[in-house]
């Protein structure tokens, strides 16, 4: 890390603000636009989960962070309640190209998972693709375990989603 890194000042708190969910939608779509050609689709499937967390989240176990640089917004994750008792699934993390590097992936993943064990869920699942390397990195950091993948074509790319779970208790 350099010098000038060590100077930057990091934040991880609640995505309560106004523009907050507008951003997730937005740099989601943006960056994985770029970063793996995906189309606007991805982007879709994101403002649905967004959605869906503004209209009928509760606060006791549903939660959502903005990881901030230098006070700009800079990565996201959330949590949701699964459609099992006990079980809640990490949402749409994400860390900006220009951000990566300083840990907020791991501090963002660390912030959901202490919350869902406070909540009191026993287990938490997400569902990603193996392309996203770095972001599988931090699940196994954690303990998350590979449950199962399938081929499918989604955002205009043939791809391989990943389901993963970690045992909380």
């Amino acid at each position: 890390m350099s010098e000038r890194d060590h100077r930057r000042h990091l934040v991880i708190r609640r995505a309560d603000r106004p523009g907050d969910l507008g951003w997730v939608v937005m740099a989601h779509g943006e960056i994985y636009e770029r970063q793996f050609g995906w189309n606007t689709d991805f982007e879709a499937l994101v403002a649905k989960i967004v959605a869906e967390y503004a209209a009928k989240h509760d606060p006791a176990t549903e939660a959502a962070w903005i990881a901030e640089v230098d006070g700009e917004r800079a990565g996201c994750v959330f949590l949701v309640a699964g459609d099992q008792p006990g079980v809640a699934k990490l949402r749409i993390l994400l860390v900006a190209p220009t951000a990566r590097g300083l840990g907020l992936g791991a501090r963002l993943a660390e912030e959901c998972l202490d919350f869902a064990r406070r909540a009191g869920y026993r287990r938490v699942t997400l569902w990603t693709n193996d392309v996203l390397v770095a972001a599988r990195k931090i699940y196994q950091r954690f303990g998350f375990r590979l449950a199962d993948e399938e081929p499918h074509h989604s955002f205009g790319h043939d791809l391989v989603g990943q389901n993963w779970v970690l045992d909380l208790r």
